[in-house]
């Protein structure tokens, strides 16, 4: 029996980042405000009042960042492309300032040996375009596509991977409708408006690359492992629903053509969904190489009751940071309610239950068999202490990876078709609304003087990578 989790030959191991997070610099170069900087500009919308106006300093520091990369040995690396740089105000000329930063990372990848995979949009919407609607508007449909253009004939002829969208569902329903990421609005038929739109930029776009690069075309989704509250009839049905506007909303126009029939019943009551028009069903459904999936933890979903709704209102009026456990309304819809699940979790109050992310694998396989998977996103974010010899041992850290790479080594054993691991985050960074209170890098950031420490998660992932498998004994799933 070996003594080693070995993954297949070629797999793919990396790690992530997206623009906004890390870059800084965002009035260097010619790049406009995007929605993000609007939106950390307005009161209470951040923790601390933070923005990511400096992050981590990777606009001015990005050779000596790549320079960390290959010293861990890392195979691949995702990062996004900020619109804001390439086309300042949304259409128009392109910023050829902006699209020379991401040239010279490209080429500074590839002359260090690590494989590029580049993400078209992680959030970062130009201000100028949600002045005129946002993703509520088919309007930046087609200032995408032009976008996606720019960047893929710039860029597609040394790129092996372009993903369009990180994470569309945070896009439309925490931007539209919870209100809690940006822009900040909170009106679930926008969402839902949000969401088609955001499918057919998709669509499109992938059509349009088809043309102009040879890369490896695909989207990331962050797909919920939605795990029903109780075995009754209404908490299976909530799973089901939350199911379908969680996931189902994205994966079957994208990969079958076609929305779940049961989905636009049941939020007839917010929209008539008049803004699908005759044959976008068919341009989003084009042809993609790939699935990306991000995974951090599963979700306990009940129906929806007057008395969760009392327990939602009267801990939000206790506690106006909403940060005491209880039940939330799941973003975009008033049918279900996410359900905290005991412990263990992260720093981010978020339940550690790798086997989930192995059932998560195997749904995915089982459902949509014709589509390779890439994790391209996994990590946890814990409290870290830098000790006084610059060390940062956070072994919490490593136990949460060792279980979910044991996860996916599963899914794959048990037939998943998964070709790539990404590990969330390469460098401690700006984690959106939550500011910089919470750190998920394998690199530690020093946000005084932007000094970064290898972690020691950091090390025990690049041996993992030399090995192209992990200790069997410190596999263990925790349960």
């Amino acid at each position: 029996m070996s003594d080693r989790l070995q993954f297949p030959p070629g797999f793919v191991w990396g790690t992530a980042t997206a623009a906004y997070q890390i870059e800084g610099s965002v009035h260097a170069d010619g790049r406009l405000p995007s929605i993000w900087d609007v939106f950390c500009q307005q009161p209470g919308r951040i923790a601390n009042g933070d923005t990511g106006a400096v992050a981590c300093d990777h606009y001015q520091r990005m050779p000596a960042d790549l320079d960390l990369m290959a010293s861990l040995g890392l195979p691949a690396y995702r990062f996004s492309v900020s619109w804001p740089r390439v086309i300042p105000g949304g259409a128009g000329p392109v910023n050829q300032a902006g699209l020379d930063f991401y040239a010279r990372l490209v080429d500074g990848l590839l002359a260090r040996g690590i494989r590029p995979q580049l993400t078209l949009y992680h959030w970062d919407l130009p201000q100028s375009l949600q002045n005129l609607g946002g993703w509520t508007s088919r309007e930046t449909v087609d200032r995408f596509v032009e976008f996606a253009v720019a960047v893929g004939t710039a860029l597609g002829d040394r790129v092996p991977g372009i993903t369009t969208f990180n994470e569309p569902f945070c896009s439309a329903f925490l931007g539209y409708a919870s209100g809690i990421h940006a822009p900040g609005e909170t009106d679930r038929g926008a969402a839902l408006t949000a969401a088609h739109h955001l499918n057919l930029a998709h669509g499109r776009a992938i059509r349009a690359l088809r043309g102009l690069t040879g890369a490896e075309l695909s989207t990331t989704l962050n797909v919920a492992q939605v795990i029903p509250a109780s075995s009754s009839e209404a908490d299976q049905a909530a799973a089901e629903h939350v199911d379908r506007i969680a996931n189902r909303i994205f994966l079957d126009p994208v990969l079958r053509g076609c929305y779940p029939p049961e989905l636009l019943t049941e939020t007839k009551h917010l929209t008539d969904w008049a803004f699908i028009n005759d044959g976008d069903l068919a341009e989003i459904h084009a042809p993609i190489d790939a699935l990306g999936v991000n995974y951090y933890n599963p979700s306990l979903i009940a129906a929806a009751t007057d008395e969760l709704r009392r327990q939602v209102t009267g801990r939000w009026q206790n506690d106006p940071e909403r940060s005491e456990p209880g039940p939330s309304e799941w973003p975009g819809t008033d049918l279900a309610f996410s359900l905290p699940m005991p412990p263990p979790h992260t720093g981010m109050g978020w339940p550690i239950r790798p086997e989930s992310f192995t059932d998560l694998l195997l749904r995915l396989s089982r459902d949509y068999p014709e589509i390779p998977l890439y994790v391209t996103e996994n990590g946890a974010s814990f409290p870290d202490t830098v000790e006084a010899d610059g060390s940062v041992h956070d072994t919490a850290r490593i136990d949460y990876l060792q279980g979910h790479l044991a996860a996916v080594h599963a899914a794959i054993a048990a037939g998943a078709d998964v070709r790539g691991y990404y590990l969330w985050s390469f460098l401690d960074n700006f984690e959106w609304a939550w500011g910089y209170d919470k750190r998920f890098g394998m690199v530690h950031v020093d946000y005084s003087d932007q000094q970064r420490r290898v972690k020691d998660s950091g090390r025990w992932y690049a041996e993992v990578i030399r090995h192209n498998g992990l200790a069997a004994a410190e596999a263990q799933l925790v349960r």
